[in-house]
């Protein structure tokens, strides 16, 4: 076999087309990929609950391949379903960022097992996050005492225009423990410093015995940026951020062309 690579997705936007679906031709690929040996990996800001789906099309169960989930803050060997890695937020920042979200009127989710938790109002972008991920979301009246347990991720809402304010401020509310990032224009991420996905595919890299060169990160969001930059070949979708883009060695197709298909010809099978 040619030298052995591991090919790093994201999902939303990178994976899948505007409509959420693999498309046979991408499947197609990624199969032929892992019946050569190579390994496929999802690293997704969702909560596993929502790449299980998508792992199970791909068969990772199966060829052994990799859920990054929480942006990296727990990875998951898909042909056992246990955490290889895992590292959250200590639950003494609860506070902080909730008071916070209260002040200056964010959504405030995180999650726990299936269900997604929230003590503020319930907005639209919660709604699309919980249906995304097929999850349940659950609005409690105590949230501090319901959350109880350090938070693998913690998620706030806002709109796009105040968002990247919003964001700017809990970095430094929050600094240096914690990362603050947007995944979305409406979303801004909070986990603990050393996960993103550049971390925690380092993480699996040392792991599995094999190199930084090894890897070809393909990505299109503010959170893929970290990834795209680690990467032994660091792609972005022609969808993507242009700070990804700017970032990558190379850009591929959209996510509604078959780009990742392009990257597999050009950097697996060529």
């Amino acid at each position: 076999m040619k030298d052995k690579r591991i090919l790093v997705l994201d999902i939303d936007g990178t994976l899948v087309n505007s409509k959420k679906e693999i498309t046979p031709e991408t499947l197609k690929y990624l199969h032929m990929i892992q019946e050569e040996g190579h390994i496929v990996a999802l690293a997704s800001g969702r909560p596993y609950p929502g790449m299980k789906g998508y792992a199970k099309q791909l068969k990772l169960e199966e060829f052994g391949g990799y859920a990054l989930s929480f942006n990296g803050g727990k990875v998951i060997d898909c042909s056992t379903g246990e955490a290889v890695f895992e590292k959250a937020i200590p639950n003494k920042y609860l506070k902080t960022i909730y008071d916070y979200a209260i002040a200056n009127g964010l959504g405030m989710v995180t999650y726990r097992d299936d269900q997604v938790l929230t003590g503020t109002e319930i907005d639209e972008y919660m709604e699309y996050e919980a249906r995304l991920n097929y999850m349940v979301i659950h609005k409690v009246d105590d949230f501090l005492g319901e959350v109880d347990f350090d938070m693998t991720k913690c998620l706030l809402t806002a709109p796009p225009e105040k968002a990247e304010i919003f964001e700017r401020e809990l970095a430094q509310l929050l600094a240096p423990d914690l990362n603050v990032f947007r995944s979305e224009p409406y979303f801004i991420e909070i986990t603990i410093k050393g996960v993103d996905k550049a971390e925690s595919i380092d993480k699996l890299v040392n792991i599995l015995g094999m190199e930084q060169k090894d890897t070809i990160c393909c990505g299109d969001g503010f959170n893929d940026l970290t990834m795209v930059q680690y990467g032994g070949i660091g792609v972005a979708m022609d969808n993507a951020q242009q700070i990804v883009k700017d970032n990558a060695d190379y850009i591929t197709a959209s996510c509604d062309e078959d780009g990742i298909v392009q990257v597999i010809k050009e950097f697996i099978l060529k």
